[in-house]
Order: C-alpha cells, then structure tokens, then sequence
C-alpha cells in the first residue's frame, strides 16, 4: 500500500522526505522517484537502519501523511 501511495503522490511527498529524514540529500530525494525500495536502501545508508525498520518508518510516515497530512492540504 505504501508503495502505491509513494508512487500516486511524490511530488507532494518528495517535499516531506526531508522534513522527516534530514540525513537525506536533494540527490537521495531525486534518485528515489517515487520508488519505496530506493527509498529502503537510502534509509539504510544514511541512517543504518534495517531493511524492516526502515519498511515500519515509510509505512508509519506515509499513514501519517494520509491521515493528518490531508487534513493540512
């Protein structure tokens, strides 16, 4: 599900990913494209998370976003 809704609203997420994981560069956020398993090896590199840990924090991030986020925009 997380997949679907990273790759239906990027440009809306892309702006987010920094705010959430400041470690991550503007060449991260431009070379993931919408893609969560780019977005998982980014993760790890920058943070050193596992790649279920870092599945939890997308998922977690990304149901936020749906649930409050839309209440914002």
């Amino acid at each position: 599900m997380s997949q679907e809704i990273l790759k239906g609203q990027w440009k809306e997420l892309r702006g987010r990913m920094k705010e959430w994981w400041g470690k991550l560069t503007d060449d991260d956020v431009n070379r993931i494209e919408g893609n969560q398993d780019k977005l998982v090896g980014a993760l790890q590199q920058r943070y050193g998370y596992a790649k279920e840990r870092a599945l939890g924090e997308i998922s977690r991030r990304i149901d936020e976003f749906t649930s409050k986020g839309k209440e914002k925009h």
